[in-house]
């Protein structure tokens, strides 16, 4: 078994079906054929016997089996993707804010997924055939934006480009700018948010919440750019990890939920006053290192309803972008333990073989 495959999950497909990563990364593989490796034992995660089921979470080792060379007997022919409609495509390239040989930038407006799911078609991912333009295949994702959030979405127009982007989200070199408006106003207006994430039980792992025990660390940078009195304020939003709904937690557990976000604020996240009802949250900016030896940094304009929402609370618009400042690994506990952990499995590599060596020589 020499030719066993190991991935390691990237923060970008933390919390999703361990079926659906396979989609994303290994779509050779069926569900069948996973199913089957589940079966026999064959498939893992971190050495633990896995299912299609299980939900994968940021740096866990996913142990997969050789490539087959030729189809399984028991797996369900592919199906075929019809093709796009004129006004899909259209539709689709309209949202394109920034292209070349290796990546993809597009602004997808709020209310549309990333991917699809159960009584999900319309998605992202069913539109990416109309993004081919003058490469041999379609692009490829390589994080997410959830459903109701809008703003730059990253793809990757060559497998090369996509591990290279993926490892940069992984290593979090990447950085991410979100706007948000939020109800009430911090008390400190320049902060780090702390707290730990997990599952909230009896939700089907479809939300998250401050778990201090046995959540994964998940930690946000957050700036206040404007305020409306005591009413709301306009931040700007820096997330250091990748949860699942990381910022969506993380502001409602400080008691300032997002503007529209009734999954996790309730009826005190909605505003009235000719306020949206939609959700206010946009990835404004991203800026991560290119395959080509530069630096992609792009950003995108802020929807509709969110303009509309700045305007009406007396903002201005300009105001929002702030400096980016760099993130420090070495300050963070999360990377300092992966540190550990790898520079500790080194030196028991080292000293397992130093005892063979010793073996043979006696």
């Amino acid at each position: 078994m020499s030719d066993v495959r190991s991935f390691t999950v990237g923060s970008e497909d933390d919390g999703i079906r361990l079926d659906r990563w396979f989609k994303r990364h290994l779509p050779e593989a069926t569900f069948n054929t996973v199913s089957r490796w589940a079966r026999t034992g064959q498939l893992r995660i971190d050495g633990k016997r896995a299912t299609p089921g299980d939900r994968v979470e940021t740096g866990q080792t996913i142990r997969v089996p050789p490539a087959e060379s030729a189809p399984s007997p028991l797996a369900a022919p592919r199906k075929e993707r019809p093709p796009l409609a004129e006004d899909e495509a259209a539709y689709v390239q309209s949202m394109v804010i920034h292209r070349d040989r290796s990546a993809i930038v597009i602004n997808k407006p709020p209310g549309l997924a990333t991917q699809g799911g159960t009584k999900t078609t319309d998605h992202v991912d069913r539109l990416l055939d109309g993004l081919l333009f003058d490469a041999p295949s379609r692009p490829k994702l390589v994080h997410r934006l959830d459903k109701d959030t809008s703003g730059a979405l990253l793809l990757a127009r060559t497998q090369r480009a996509a591990a290279f982007f993926a490892k940069s989200f992984s290593s979090r070199t990447a950085k991410k700018v979100y706007w948000a408006l939020v109800v009430g106003v911090p008390s400190i207006e320049d902060g780090i948010i702390d707290l730990p994430l997990g599952k909230q039980p009896g939700t089907g792992g479809e939300k998250m919440h401050v778990d201090k025990e046995n959540g994964l660390p998940a930690r946000t940078r957050y700036r206040v750019i404007d305020r409306a009195g005591n009413r709301a304020c306009w931040l700007e939003l820096q997330p250091y990890t990748g949860r699942t709904h990381q910022l969506r937690a993380h502001l409602t557990a400080i008691g300032h939920p997002i503007v529209g976000d009734g999954k996790y604020g309730g009826p005190e996240a909605f505003l009235s006053g000719g306020i949206s009802r939609k959700m206010h949250l946009h990835a404004r900016r991203i800026r991560i290192d290119h395959p080509d030896g530069d630096v992609l940094d792009v950003m995108a304009e802020a929807p509709r309803h969110f303009a509309e929402s700045i305007a009406h609370l007396g903002f201005d618009l300009t105001a929002g972008d702030l400096p980016i400042e760099s993130f420090d690994p070495d300050n963070d506990p999360e990377v300092q333990a992966k540190r550990a952990a790898a520079a500790a499995k080194a030196r028991r590599k080292e000293r397992r073989g130093e005892r063979r060596s010793r073996s043979r020589g006696n």
